[in-house]
């Protein structure tokens, strides 16, 4: 696959590998943007959630030897909706959905910066004891 979408591809990988970069890259465009600096990390962790779940998977199907990590995450992503979904309703009486996946999005980010350190330096350890 060449040209654009060759590159495009290539990009999407490197970010995957590295995904604290489009973290600082859309915090620092948005605060060159004179954003609020809240408002600036809520668009960097937007966008860098789908990169958390390629390389966390891609580390979790690594480390275990599976190739099951992209469904495995993309289940408990599911349950996460269902869970604060039910509870938004119960809460409230209706299900605001907008709230509803930003809820979500945001703590996917929070678990997938924790999953992605420790498999990280799980993937360390195990490439050093080789």
């Amino acid at each position: 696959m060449g040209g654009f979408f060759g590159w495009l591809l290539n990009g999407a990988i490197f970010l995957s590998l590295v995904p604290f970069i489009p973290f600082l890259a859309v915090y620092l465009i948005s605060r060159f943007k004179k954003e609020p600096k809240k408002k600036a990390a809520g668009n960097a962790m937007d966008v860098t959630t789908p990169f958390l779940y390629i390389s966390v998977a891609a580390l979790f199907n690594i480390i275990f030897n599976s190739q099951m990590g992209f469904y495995i995450f993309l289940l408990i992503l599911l349950l996460a909706i269902g869970v604060i979904g039910s509870a938004q309703n119960r809460l409230k009486g209706k299900v605001d959905f907008q709230r509803l996946f930003r809820a979500v999005w945001r703590l996917s980010f929070l678990f997938l910066n924790l999953g992605y350190i420790v498999l990280l330096l799980i993937a360390i350890l195990q490439y050093l004891t080789r």
